[in-house]
């Protein structure tokens, strides 16, 4: 029997999107690869500080003739005594890698010399990247030109990419299975689980009891940390809020808790661990972030909104102590009618952590209440 000819299809139906670009060049830094950010005739080439060698980062110096320079975020130039929008751009000839930890996220760095470069529009594309990627926001940059160059080879991103990927990654997450799971002190609930994104991640909603889900639905927007969700830590109180989130699903008499995958705020689990060290030397966790280059709170949610609209649910009772987080659901058209506070223990290890939040992020949390309740 003769093998049969496929059928035509057109060469659309396998196109690259914007999202699906932004996930190749995220994934082309995470491997050490120069990325080369395009807006019209301006052009950047740049690879991430995160996942760089030695051997990577003395290619990358030979290929930009030396006009490389690392640009750090407005976050961590501050924690240098550097102000700046955008950022700061430090030249890097004549730096040899092993400095640029130093400059880019340790602790006790000192300011370069002479009077900082402001960063621009095309490095802010550059950490973006990096931030789909899960980086360090350091990244080793150099200008082009119009002429070819070594990095023409490199994938190249446009700004539109970047912009219109961002919009559709909001938009094209889709149902992949729901199954009933029994769930200790909460009873039978539903996992629905939800494919999209940039990466497209798995994004799971847990529907506990049977809620009216065209009325106003109690919901919990809970965002993945390894740490206390599942081995306990007790430097947050993450993990007490996500069971107690469910058992006040429970007791309302049923709703939905969206787990999404963003760890650390955003930032992922590596940068986490190294905000934990900084926290363990008795930093704050903005503080630490900061260091790092991240702004206090980097989550978004675009896939929680995803999720809602495609579970038929408009209109919530949200399950907070954080005012951002409401009005960033309310930015993205979902109706927060109201918020139900959800606390966890306080220990001698998160007290400080849960005063940073209350003090420094706008949480509505009294923590010496809270506290003097448990006595």
């Amino acid at each position: 029997m003769s093998a049969q000819s496929p059928s035509p299809v057109s060469p659309a139906a396998f196109s690259e999107t914007a999202a699906i670009r932004c996930e190749r060049a995220a994934a082309e830094l995470r491997a050490g690869r120069p990325v080369v950010i395009a807006d019209g005739p301006r052009r950047v080439a740049t690879t991430a500080l995160d996942s760089s060698s030695p051997a990577g980062f003395e290619a990358f110096a030979e290929a930009a003739a030396q006009q490389h320079y690392l640009h750090l975020t407005a976050p961590r130039a501050q924690t240098l005594g550097i102000a700046g929008e955008q950022g700061i751009r430090i030249p890097l000839a004549g730096h040899a890698f092993t400095t640029l930890p130093a400059l880019a996220y340790l602790r006790d760095a000192v300011a370069p010399e002479g009077n900082p470069i402001a960063g621009n529009d095309m490095d802010a594309a550059c950490v973006e990247v990096a931030r789909l990627g899960l980086l360090l926001p350091a990244m080793v940059s150099v200008e082009l030109g119009t002429g070819s160059t070594p990095f023409d080879g490199c994938l190249q991103l446009s700004f539109n990419d970047l912009r219109d990927g961002a919009q559709q990654a909001g938009q094209d997450y889709e149902l992949v299975t729901r199954s009933p799971v029994p769930l200790r002190d909460v009873g039978m609930s539903e996992f629905a689980v939800f494919r999209g994104g940039v990466a497209q991640r798995d994004q799971v909603a847990v529907i506990v009891g049977n809620p009216d889900l065209k009325g106003t639905v109690p919901v919990r927007v809970h965002s993945s940390c390894l740490t206390g969700d599942l081995f306990g830590s007790l430097k947050c109180d993450c993990g007490d809020q996500l069971r107690r989130g469910l058992h006040t699903l429970k007791e309302l008499g049923g709703g939905i808790l969206l787990y999404l995958d963003q760890e650390g705020r955003g930032t992922g689990i590596a940068a986490k661990m190294r905000a934990y060290g900084y926290q363990h030397e008795g930093l704050d966790t903005i503080d630490a972030d900061a260091l790092l280059g991240f702004g206090a709170d980097g989550r978004r949610y675009g896939s929680a909104v995803a999720m809602l609209r495609a579970l038929g649910v408009e209109r919530i009772q949200l399950l907070t102590n954080n005012p951002t987080k409401v009005q960033r659901l309310r930015n993205a058209g979902i109706e927060v009618v109201g918020c139900v506070p959800v606390t966890g223990e306080i220990t001698a290890e998160n007290e400080q952590y849960l005063r940073t939040k209350a003090a420094r992020a706008g949480h509505h949390l009294d923590v010496d209440a809270l506290i003097m309740a448990a006595q």
